[in-house]
């Protein structure tokens, strides 16, 4: 590597971030070393842990997550021994949401607010699904591992729940080998364990936690469908479209400074100095992705009574719905997040006889509703989910030749083979529910590991006594096929 390159390394936004945050954690742990203002269990008070993660946002799928973390850990801790707090970019967005719990705003420069909250807490909750990778936001991930790294800095609890890994640029890779190698990460599928095997990083096998999620009642849902159009007969094709290309968010002075001073850069402007990638080239991929949607879903609902709906899991997602509704005969109504919250949209997810997704956890959230569904993929997730599912016939690549032929190809095996489908998505919840379950038996593992004198609940050590309570339809589901 050349000088200019080496250079150029060094003085990367994304870089010069974790740089920062690794003087943080090494500060810590000089002060924790020096024994000051440290905040230490001790029996008799409750654990205080802090949960770091993606919420405020209004990503669906990341407040689902959290609010199933927060429901399991209550359950198997208890609500007398646990004290909790999460960090929100927006107390506005999240207002209502994760019922005792403490929210505090994250700013967008983090290190020195991590280094002040951290030490406040007995550990550290990493809570993002996409917890260890570049494609979405280097510094996401730095955020969550460097709360890792903090709370490890001064020998306290630093579990990543639910982690899903991917690739890392190397700078990310490795600040995660640092910092996370006394963490727990919890991973939620076995290649996400791979990855950080190779960094030797100490693992479990686990899942997501959206799965025991209970939405708003099904009539909730449909009468918001029906204010838009839904006759309450036709059957209900939701899709679920992203912006694949514009991706990763990254960093970037000059563009800030331009539109500040010139009104620049709006478009691709994420928050605060950070921006989505953009070029020509992800222009035209977005629009050749948009428009195979909409000419599969079209030539799809063209002779069939069929609703087709646009869910936007993300605020983000707003711009790629009304793109695909506005090519679609007809249009299509939009459920956009910003405007309904996490208990309604999945309850208009599962009011839906199919589905096309883009988005991991509008799948997963309509699973336990047995939505037979199809994924459209930009990465390992959905991919992997449809692997453990036995479907790896059901997802598609966000850059697929011949996109439309594939998507009619697909909906027409979801409403030809719908009853089997549903068979097959009710048989993989216990098991992922299991998973679940014994993720909490390894989370109480090492909360008494690192911990010794806390005072476990007497719960028997089985999956289905560390689970939050269950749904009368996931009971159902459970006993017929557990």
């Amino acid at each position: 590597m050349g000088f200019f390159q080496r250079l150029k390394d060094a003085i990367e936004p994304d870089s010069v971030l974790m740089q920062v945050m690794n003087g943080c954690i090494e500060a810590t742990a000089v002060k924790r070393a020096l024994d000051r203002d440290q905040e230490n269990w001790s029996p008799g008070n409750p654990l205080k842990l802090l949960l770091a993660g993606y919420v405020g946002t209004r990503n669906t799928g990341a407040d689902v997550r959290v609010e199933e973390m927060i429901r399991q850990f209550r359950h198997i801790i208890g609500d007398e021994d646990l004290e909790l707090t999460i960090m929100s970019v927006n107390r506005a967005r999240t207002a209502g949401y994760f019922r005792t719990v403490r929210q505090t705003v994250i700013p967008v420069v983090f290190p020195k607010f991590l280094y002040e909250e951290c030490p406040k807490h007995h550990g550290v909750i990493s809570c993002e699904g996409s917890m260890f990778k570049s494609k979405f936001a280097s510094a996401l991930s730095t955020m969550m591992a460097g709360s890792l790294g903090m709370a490890a800095a001064e020998n306290k609890l630093a579990v990543g729940y639910g982690a899903e890994a991917g690739a890392m640029s190397p700078a990310l890779r490795d600040f995660v080998k640092k910092h996370c190698r006394h963490a727990l990460i919890q991973c939620r599928n076995e290649p996400s364990r791979e990855v950080l095997g190779r960094l030797g990083i100490r693992t479990t096998s686990g899942t997501d936690t959206a799965w025991t999620f209970e939405p708003a009642p099904l009539p909730v849902g449909a009468q918001l469908l029906r204010d838009h159009g839904w006759d309450g007969e036709k059957k209900l094709l939701v899709v679920c479209p992203i912006n694949p290309f514009w991706w990763p968010v990254k960093p970037d002075l000059a563009k800030a400074a331009a539109r500040q001073l010139a009104g620049q850069y709006n478009e691709e402007h994420y928050r605060s100095f950070y921006f989505h990638h953009s070029s020509e080239e992800a222009d035209l991929q977005f629009d050749t992705y948009i428009s195979a949607i909409a000419e599969g879903v079209g030539n799809f609902v063209r002779d069939r009574d069929v609703f087709p709906i646009m869910v936007g899991m993300e605020r983000l997602d707003r711009g790629a719905c009304e793109a695909v509704a506005a090519r679609l005969p007809g249009g299509a109504p939009l459920f956009i997040s910003d405007d309904y919250d996490m208990f309604q949209l999945v309850s208009i997810l599962r009011n839906c006889a199919y589905m096309l997704s883009s988005r991991y956890h509008a799948i997963v959230t309509s699973m336990p509703g047995l939505v037979p569904s199809a994924g459209i993929t930009m990465d390992e997730r959905i991919r992997n989910l449809m692997n453990d599912r036995g479907h790896p016939e059901m997802f598609m690549e966000v850059d697929d030749e011949n996109l439309p032929e594939k998507i009619l190809t697909v909906l027409t095996r979801l409403e030809n083979e719908s009853d089997q489908i549903r068979e097959d998505i009710a048989r993989v919840l216990p098991g992922q529910l299991a998973l679940m379950g014994q993720m909490g038996i390894d989370f109480m593992d090492e909360v008494c590991r690192v911990n010794p004198d806390f005072p476990r609940r007497e719960l028997p050590r089985t999956w289905q006594a560390h689970l939050p309570p269950l749904s009368a339809s996931l009971q159902g589901l459970m006993e017929k096929y557990a």
